[in-house]
């Protein structure tokens, strides 16, 4: 159906009764908007994605010294791959470049809306990210720092009520303080609304098969203080800040199920039957493969997954070619993960992707083995992204935007989700968030 139906035809425009109960915040009634969704799985493409490379499909074309372009992002956007050059898949026993096959019979971008040229104003990875989830710019805001203006997070529970297993941060990794990201320091807002954070490479990693892989099944009345260690090593406490965070909010009853999960993936990890993506898994796709088991347990209704292998560009161009395909498709198992292993949300949940900025227009001069040189992020084609955004209520196949005219901003995520999930009016009449427009408002 596409929106302008969907909104035709919802309660947003006929009066409607709600069932009344009481929210965290104190209020009465549930957001005042109608939902395009229950579900919302917004990938934070991070690490730095060229135009050039993504929607342009340049591949090696004016990067480096080779004529070969095509598209290395086949789940995600329509375009044919390169012939020639292949150095962006996988190295198979002979050490041949595959290609990974494509999963998707149908690309987001045709299932989806594609902003094909959009503004990123900060170009630092903390920065990007943060303005990303809080539809704020925070220039002045340093790392190690909590965000000074609320999250998606905070306001999905503050003003819709929902829990805290109802909402996850699926991060692939501590760095560049992406774990402070989880919940805001705002006097409004804060860390009882804030959301669940997950960096399954350190929770599954070494450090959590010391910590946590053997640990029993804790009684919630009389062993609260293991359930609480545990929770403290979930957030990654002594890696971010070095002191402990105040509680989001779980239940005695989520924390429990928390335990299980983890207790449950370390089972499944044994036995080689998390949900990775087939074709294997770098950070990137161990990310991807947990977040699908974070969605097929908790069914959430807003779920953050953090990319950002492609940040190796600055030293190796190899494999940032490789990350971005693998990248796009761990986003296409995902995906197609969720629409057939997960009823509660298949047909029912929107996805959003965006980079946090690109990168530059020329290389720094570092060459990789295969001689291609290295790009960082500091110019003004390092502010060039794209978003893209399929699901319920949105139109599909659609193309906004060019190189000669751009349409949207980073800062337009934020009131994105909390329209699909029926919040943005509430979220807009906190007076806190840069700018109230949504991408559904740029069409």
């Amino acid at each position: 159906m596409k929106r302008r139906d969907f909104i035709k035809n919802s309660a947003l425009g006929s009066a409607a009764l709600s069932v009344p109960f009481i929210l965290p915040s104190g209020r009465l009634f549930a957001a005042t908007g109608s939902r395009m969704a229950d579900h919302v799985v917004f990938i934070a493409f991070a690490g730095g994605v060229r135009q050039q490379e993504s929607v342009l499909q340049q591949y090696l074309d004016g990067s480096q010294e080779y004529p070969s372009a095509g598209n290395i992002m086949y789940n995600l956007l329509d375009g044919a791959a390169p012939t020639d050059k292949l150095v962006y898949g996988n190295n198979n026993a002979n050490n041949e470049n595959i290609p990974i096959p494509k999963l998707l019979s149908q690309t987001l971008q045709q299932q989806g809306t594609l902003f094909k040229e959009v503004n990123a104003s900060s170009v630092g990875h903390y920065s990007g990210v943060n303005t990303l989830l809080t539809g704020n710019y925070m220039y002045s805001q340093g790392l190690r720092v909590k965000p000074l203006m609320p999250t998606i997070f905070e306001y999905l529970r503050r003003h819709t009520g929902e829990k805290a297993t109802k909402t996850w941060f699926v991060g692939n990794g501590i760095g560049n303080s992406i774990p402070l990201l989880d919940y805001s320091e705002h006097e409004n807002y804060g860390s009882q609304y804030g959301a669940n954070f997950l960096a399954p490479t350190i929770t599954f990693g070494s450090d959590g098969e010391k910590h946590l892989k053997n640990a029993k099944i804790y009684h919630p009345d009389d062993e609260l203080d293991p359930m609480y260690k545990m929770k403290y090593f979930l957030d990654n406490v002594w890696y971010s800040q070095g002191k402990s965070l105040p509680n989001i909010g779980n239940t005695i009853e989520e924390k429990a199920e928390i335990k299980q999960f983890v207790k449950d993936m370390f089972e499944k990890k044994d036995n080689g039957t998390i949900a990775f993506p087939p074709s294997g898994a770098n950070n990137d796709g161990q990310t991807i493969g947990y977040a699908c088991e974070v969605m097929k347990r908790f069914k959430p209704t807003l779920s953050v997954v953090y990319l950002s292998n492609v940040d190796g560009c600055h030293s190796n161009f190899t494999s940032y070619l490789q990350s971005l395909h693998s990248a796009d498709h761990s986003v296409g198992h995902l995906w197609d993960y969720i629409q057939n292993q997960i009823p509660e949300m298949a047909n029912n949940t929107a996805i959003v992707v965006s980079p946090e900025h690109g990168r530059n227009l020329e290389p720094n001069r570092i060459k990789d083995a295969n001689a291609f040189y290295g790009y960082d992020h500091s110019d003004s084609n390092a502010r060039r992204v794209f978003n893209l955004m399929a699901g319920p209520g949105i139109d599909s196949n659609l193309v906004i935007g060019n190189q000669a005219n751009g349409v949207g901003d980073i800062i337009n995520i934020t009131p994105t989700i909390a329209e699909i999930l029926g919040f943005k009016q509430d979220m807009n009449n906190s007076g806190l968030v840069y700018n109230n427009n949504s991408l559904f408002d740029l069409i």
